[in-house]
């Protein structure tokens, strides 16, 4: 638990100065002022995170957090537990959908088992397994408080690794069979909102799944009571590892200045959670993409946050966050590659 206090008293607010003379800096280009709209403000974030104008694109990373689920137990998911480590297999031999949009981004992907159910074994996978898949969250709680700190810390400690190694921009990624699951139970929570309004259909269940799944999340919030101004208990009683460990990833990388893309609904809970934790990591939190997932629309309400694109996806993995990747890199370049109204001799209005 001291490291993540220690994590959250580390976060500062965003830099000013630096975004004061962003700012000015897009001014002298050669546009109207304003016009590049998200472009500048995501410039003049950038520049506020990083405590000085960021005018080249940054190295990236896909962080993707794989973990288990003992609610599939409820007939949750359309996909049985075991895809969750057939998938991790698949992201370590660079075939899944995240693979092939993180290389097109010219970021890398970083895939950890911080609760996969069963032994993965590859050189690629970092294994910071914090237990085997948690505890069926309809009957119980879902891990103890305990490992909740820990899967948070995980998380932490990967962003430290990553800054360290000289990734400038983190973004989140998941894998888990079930995982919207526990997302719309702490959303429920959080947001306090009736289960229905955050339950969607995840992979892709029926009706009667569909039907199924809230009942399962109703059930998960009755029997655990959880208190939504403890997000320790939240996480611990209807969560799950790998969204906690976004959680921690997200405050790691704030406290060392690093921004962080946000993917679909797993991980913009996981981003509620961390805010939760420490109001300030809001302000290095990037929105990516509007997920089809029911809930997500409201989990970014929480956050006060738009998103950047709506490709009508659903498929997590951190697909949306890498498909921003260039917008992000754009607004870098904007700044050391356009001309001045000086330097290209044209008069200004």
């Amino acid at each position: 638990m001291d490291k993540l206090r220690q994590t959250i008293e580390a976060i500062r607010p965003l830099d000013e100065a630096a975004m004061k003379e962003t700012e000015r800096r897009l001014g002298r280009l050669t546009k109207p002022p304003g016009s590049l709209g998200r472009l500048e403000s995501l410039a003049v974030q950038l520049a506020g995170i990083a405590g000085a104008t960021v005018d080249r694109p940054p190295r990236k990373a896909v962080v993707v957090m794989a973990a288990d689920h003992g609610v599939c137990e409820e007939g949750v998911s359309a996909f049985p537990q075991e895809v969750t480590g057939q998938m991790v297999l698949n992201f370590l031999a660079g075939g899944a959908a995240i693979n092939v949009l993180a290389r097109q981004a010219g970021a890398e992907v970083v895939c950890v088992d911080i609760g996969v159910k069963s032994e993965v074994a590859h050189e690629s996978l970092l294994v910071r397994k914090v237990r085997a898949g948690t505890a069926n969250l309809a009957r119980g709680a879902a891990m103890t408080r305990d490992e909740a700190a820990r899967a948070v810390e995980v998380g932490i400690g990967l962003a430290e690794e990553l800054a360290a190694r000289g990734i400038g921009l983190l973004a989140t990624g998941e894998m888990g069979i079930g995982n919207t699951t526990p997302s719309a139970a702490m959303l429920a929570v959080f947001g306090e909102l009736d289960p229905a309004e955050a339950v969607g259909r995840g992979t892709g269940l029926d009706d009667e799944g569909l039907r199924r799944k809230y009942e399962t999340v109703k059930r998960a919030i009755e029997t655990n009571r959880p208190n939504r101004d403890d997000v320790l208990d939240v996480i611990a009683k209807v969560g799950g590892l790998e969204i906690a460990g976004l959680a921690g990833l997200i405050l790691g990388a704030a406290a060392r200045g690093v921004p962080v893309v946000i993917d679909g609904f797993i991980s913009t809970v996981a981003a509620i959670a961390a805010v939760r934790f420490a109001p300030i990591a809001r302000e290095y939190l990037i929105p990516s993409h509007l997920s089809e997932e029911r809930g997500h629309r409201l989990a970014l309400r929480e956050l006060g946050l738009e998103p950047m694109l709506n490709l009508e996806m659903r498929l997590g993995e951190g697909t949306g966050a890498a498909l921003a990747f260039p917008v992000i890199d754009a607004a870098c370049n904007v700044l050391s590659q356009m001309a001045t109204f000086d330097s290209a001799g044209i008069s200004e209005g």
